[in-house]
């Protein structure tokens, strides 16, 4: 019942991680979004808390996040109800289970996955698609996730008539400066504006990263 997207960029010598989610419901952030320097993976449609500590986990014994998507969709999960999107080293992985409730689907792109349900129509992805490939590499990638979800709200996002929302993202990379978990892992539980609330958290996270690393002289 969400929205989101997951990326992989390549930084010389290594990877960073991203994914970004926001739904009709309150407490998505809890749910969806997980992130290491393994990989990013967005859970989706009947959400279970447990199913992304569980990939990320095989994902540091170097499984591929493909083989490691078909290894937790088993009977006992109720694999139809379940949407599972992401990326790691070696691609993307998608998966709508059949029962998601329309409009639901997938797309994969280079190094990065977009998915959904309960939207209002696909053109909610290709929105989402066409911000992230658009996007200036030079800038954040958090403020670059926000962009993504916000193009897929203009495009029709939940179809769903109900004022609570949430919305989340986390970014991991090893190669980041002091600070950068100060606009780099963020959520909103439970609001009315979640992806304005969610932009405003990445701005004042940059400014309070800034006013910080200038009083203790941080890189």
């Amino acid at each position: 019942m969400t929205f989101s997207i997951c990326v992989r960029e390549s930084c010389g010598d290594h990877d960073r991680f991203g994914v970004a989610v926001t739904t009709r419901m309150p407490g998505i952030g809890d749910l969806s979004p997980f992130v290491s320097q393994d990989g990013a993976v967005a859970i989706q449609g009947h959400v279970t808390g447990a199913l992304g500590p569980q990939i990320i986990e095989l994902l540091a014994d170097d499984y591929h996040l493909d083989d490691v998507v078909r290894t937790v969709l088993n009977p006992e999960v109720d694999p139809e109800n379940r949407q599972i999107h992401g990326v790691d080293r070696h691609g993307t992985t998608t998966y709508t289970g059949e029962a998601c409730n329309d409009w639901s689907g997938h797309l994969a792109g280079a190094d990065y996955s977009v998915a959904g349900n309960l939207l209002e129509s696909g053109e909610v992805l290709d929105a989402m698609a066409d911000s992230y490939e658009d996007s200036d590499r030079r800038e954040r990638l958090a403020k670059r996730l926000i962009d993504a979800l916000e193009a897929g709200e203009e495009a029709g996002g939940d179809h769903r008539d109900l004022d609570i929302q949430s919305a989340a993202l986390r970014v991991f990379d090893p190669e980041a400066p002091l600070g950068d978990s100060y606009y780099n892992d963020l959520r909103t539980n439970a609001t009315w504006t979640p992806l304005a609330d969610l932009r405003e958290q990445y701005e004042l996270g940059v400014r309070g990263r800034k006013i910080v690393a200038e009083r203790y002289d941080w890189d």
